[in-house]
């Protein structure tokens, strides 16, 4: 069936999936930006590591109630008016990101930038599902394979404008040029059709256990994602495993096999069942984390370690979207409360390592990410063997 606009225009779903795709790229961009950005961003405001790494407690303090805000509103207003005012909120705090001289300032643009990112992650994820609807699992692969596209080339980007000019102004600053045509797209794009049964559904009660159980996996697995991509340059650099160049390579490294492994993710979710793509993916994930700690002292293996870790977390955040679909009707209001799983790990995982690099060094930052991946690995064990797998509605055939 092909998607249709609220008000009644029609719409390709190729043309929406053209438009989400380019939405998560952005959102790789600017979210990937961040971690190879800490050092300068801390120098700037006069902070120390532990200080500077309140930035990721309060952005994801802001993911999470736009996450929260987002799930609600999807369900009841224009949803491509969202996307579009979400990236224009984040221009803004792109441009201020860089030019904040004190640590409140880029605290509060942290919190803007982090609530735009929940609602925009929100509207993407849900949109393409009721664009798609009965076979999303492929396009939610190539939108999450999206994210990493935008997340490989972060780094590479800030590496090339710091090469040219010693700072990092310009590597937010095309970001945020990037993202306004965008903007002004989204706000006369219409809708899917899917939409228009939002409301009725979003009556429906939640069931507590199962959706408990999918918000911790996605709070561990967003919070050692973005733990590991925010702090590896830092480690690196730290432990003199790299330069402040080399340890931005590192960091694209890292999200270069991140992005290949979620375009592989694409074809695999058509051939492979979502369990056994995950027992796969979380232990490749445990695999690559222990190489890394045995071999510490090794630039080759933390390179090694770091490209398999990018390689077998990457289809992890869009499979557990699809397992979850198996088991539950998905609405925005659910997919809201997922993110917001998502948005807490990305808060609290990477505060955690901020503050043992000052108490403990730099290596306790591996071994949190190991403890993160294993307790998620038995989280998910525990969904799909206690969870038994309900029929889709007829009305939503």
């Amino acid at each position: 069936m092909t998607p249709t606009s609220t008000n009644s225009k029609p719409v390709q779903p190729w043309l929406l999936t053209v438009a989400y795709y380019l939405t998560f790229v952005i959102f790789g961009l600017a979210t990937a930006l961040e971690g190879p950005s800490l050092p300068t961003l801390a120098k700037h405001t006069f902070s120390a590591l532990d200080q500077i790494s309140l930035l990721f407690v309060v952005g994801g303090l802001g993911y999470l109630i736009g996450s929260v805000i987002g799930g609600r509103a999807y369900d009841r207003l224009p949803g491509h008016r969202i996307i579009s005012g979400a990236l224009s909120v984040m221009v803004l705090a792109a441009v201020v990101y860089p030019l904040a001289s004190a640590l409140w300032v880029l605290l509060v643009a942290a919190l803007i930038m982090g609530l735009a990112k929940g609602m925009l992650d929100v509207g993407c994820n849900t949109l393409i599902q009721w664009a798609h609807k009965g076979k999303p699992g492929p396009f939610l692969n190539g939108l999450h394979f999206s994210f990493g596209v935008g997340s490989f080339l972060s780094p590479i980007l800030l590496a090339r404008v710091f090469s040219a000019t010693q700072e990092i102004y310009w590597g937010f600053w095309i970001i945020a040029l990037l993202m306004v045509p965008l903007a002004i797209w989204f706000w006369v794009l219409p809708e899917p059709a899917a939409q228009q049964h939002s409301d009725q559904e979003s009556h429906t009660p939640i069931p507590v256990i199962p959706v408990v159980l999918i918000v911790l996996a996605f709070f561990l697995y967003v919070g050692a994602e973005v733990g590991f991509a925010n702090w590896i340059y830092t480690y690196a650099v730290t432990l003199n495993l790299a330069n402040v160049i080399t340890a931005a390579y590192l960091t694209s490294g890292f999200w270069g096999l991140f992005m290949i492994g979620r375009l592989l993710g694409v074809w695999v979710s058509t051939r492979i069942h979502s369990k056994t793509i995950l027992y796969i993916d979380l232990s490749g994930s445990i695999v690559s984390l222990v190489l890394i700690i045995f071999g510490r002292e090794s630039a080759v293996l933390l390179w090694v370690g770091s490209t398999m870790l990018g390689l077998s977390m990457a289809s992890i955040f869009p499979t557990i979207l699809m397992l979850a679909s198996e088991s539950l009707q998905v609405t925005g209001t659910i997919t809201g409360w997922f993110l917001v799983g998502a948005g807490a790990g990305g808060m609290v995982i990477p505060w955690v390592i901020g503050q043992a690099f000052t108490a403990s060094g730099p290596y306790a930052m591996m071994t949190i990410l190991l403890i993160d991946l294993t307790l998620n690995a038995l989280i998910l064990i525990a969904f799909i063997y206690g969870i038994r797998p309900v029929a889709a509605s007829p009305s939503r055939a």
